[in-house]
């Protein structure tokens, strides 16, 4: 059985993707600061990691886990990331080094310590986001994930041809955080997605479960826009 290991897995779209390899057959290992990681890691037989992987300590826990294993890392999903959203005006440089520090920092970090764990033919996963086009309110966001684009096109031609390096760009998904904001800001948004509907966990899970598998051998470099056709504009 391969091993797979997903970052950010507490909750959400990281829960969504380790459900889905799970149910894929991989083995897999949850990584998350949120205590809650324990938790749904229980629901699908996996192997929990509470860590902060921005820290050299945190990465070297996960380090230990894939090791314990006893398999060579299949599938690796970058999915860890925070937001600290503010206009341009009042954002605080606090503010900006957190958001690169965890966004773009910590993936290039984990999948540095990692690439040599990882089997031949392996697939990396980075999950970025739609908004590396700009977002107002979200210059440390989009920035980060602008850098994970650049990161990932970088990481593959590094890698290759052992490794194969790609990743998604979400759109507008619904969460417990998009499903808390005012009802004529969700309409709003909603009403320029071709597709007329949000994205769900599981449509982001499905796009990094087929760039992790055979289906996508000949896949390197890319960045899939999972967002309803609302790529731009």
């Amino acid at each position: 059985m391969s091993t797979a290991l997903v970052t950010g897995s507490a909750r959400g779209i990281g829960f969504a993707i380790a459900r889905r390899l799970s149910t894929a057959g991989h083995r897999i290992i949850m990584a998350d600061l949120n205590p809650h990681i324990h938790d749904s890691a229980a629901t699908l037989g996996a192997v929990a990691v509470q860590a902060d992987i921005s820290t050299a300590e945190g990465r070297a826990e996960v380090l230990d886990a894939v090791r314990s294993s006893g398999e060579p890392l299949e599938i690796l999903v970058n999915n860890a990331g925070i937001t600290r959203d503010a206009l341009l005006a009042d954002l605080t440089e606090e503010m900006f080094r957190l958001v690169t520090r965890v966004n773009l920092g910590s993936c290039y970090e984990l999948t540095s310590a990692l690439a040599a764990e990882m089997a031949t033919g392996g697939a990396i996963v980075n999950i970025g986001s739609r908004a590396h086009l700009g977002n107002v309110g979200q210059f440390n966001y989009a920035v980060s994930k602008a850098g994970v684009v650049g990161l990932t096109r970088s990481l593959a031609l590094a890698y290759a041809p052992r490794l194969r390096v790609n990743a998604v760009a979400p759109g507008f998904v619904a969460t417990d955080m998009t499903d808390a904001m005012p009802e004529h800001v969700r309409e709003r948004i909603i009403s320029r997605i071709p597709l007329q509907r949000p994205g769900s966990p599981d449509d982001i899970a499905s796009a990094v479960a087929w760039l992790g598998s055979t289906s996508a051998r000949y896949v390197t470099g890319q960045v899939v826009y999972c967002c309803g056709g609302r790529s731009h504009g």
